[in-house]
């Protein structure tokens, strides 16, 4: 059984964190983990609400500077003591529960990344909003055009990985932006064993989409940086 940390990037959550947290410790019964609470400053009373969830192996911090998902799991993951890093949404759109199946996929497949897609060209039936589920499709195919394709949803935040791939190559990060697996995916040169992992992805029920046209922007953007970074170094 793997020891892993749970890396969760917040922002005006307060509605939705007691109940993720409170699934979280019970489907992780008897699983060795520590859960990292990485809040970007929150406006609503967050900070309030984690005073007084008392738990073991909770961790808490608060970023007050450079407003950021990435750099906020980047902060997680050099504050992480395990070797194995699961990073998930605090919206509650991510089921607790389907941690179990990343975690069984990850260990029993030895994987580099054990990734939950969300199953966004399959199926119909989704609980995006439109713009969000067309900006999804659109930047998934620009990535697998132009950057290759090493899994189903490189837009997706539900995964677990190996901190070692973090850690070799840190300095090569982006470093900023709404999409930490697809900068994880494409820094390393080394080749990464990948397994996709079919999730349920909810609709929210508690709070404010951070998703934006500026989000989208500045995906794009990170995209095409890695893509012509990738050709400057094949022209040097």
């Amino acid at each position: 059984m793997i020891k892993f940390s749970i890396v969760i990037p917040v922002y005006n959550e307060s509605k939705n964190l007691p109940l993720l947290i409170s699934q979280i410790y019970k489907i992780l019964r008897n699983q060795k983990y520590e859960l990292i609470i990485v809040d970007d400053n929150s406006t609503d009373g967050t900070k309030d609400i984690m005073k007084k969830i008392k738990r073991s192996n909770l961790r808490y911090f608060i970023r007050t500077k450079n407003r950021d998902l990435t750099k906020s799991c980047i902060f997680g993951f050099q504050k992480s003591k395990y070797q194995n890093i699961l990073v998930m949404d605090g919206d509650l759109q991510h089921r607790p529960v389907d941690i179990k199946k990343l975690l069984k996929t990850f260990e029993n497949n030895d994987a580099d990344f054990a990734i939950g897609t969300r199953k966004l060209f399959k199926s119909k039936k989704h609980n995006l909003g439109f713009f969000r589920l067309s900006a999804s499709r659109i930047l998934i195919l620009i990535v697998n055009i132009f950057l290759g394709k090493k899994t189903s949803d490189p837009m997706s935040g539900f995964f677990i990985f190996k901190k070692k791939i973090f850690t070799k190559n840190k300095s090569k990060l982006f470093s900023q932006g709404y999409k930490i697996l697809m900068d994880l995916l494409y820094i390393s040169k080394e080749k990464t064993k990948n397994f996709d992992v079919e999730i349920n992805f909810d609709s929210r029920k508690k709070g404010t989409s951070k998703m934006s046209f500026k989000i989208v922007l500045s995906l794009i953007y990170m995209i095409f940086y890695k893509l012509y970074g990738k050709i400057f170094q094949k022209l040097s």
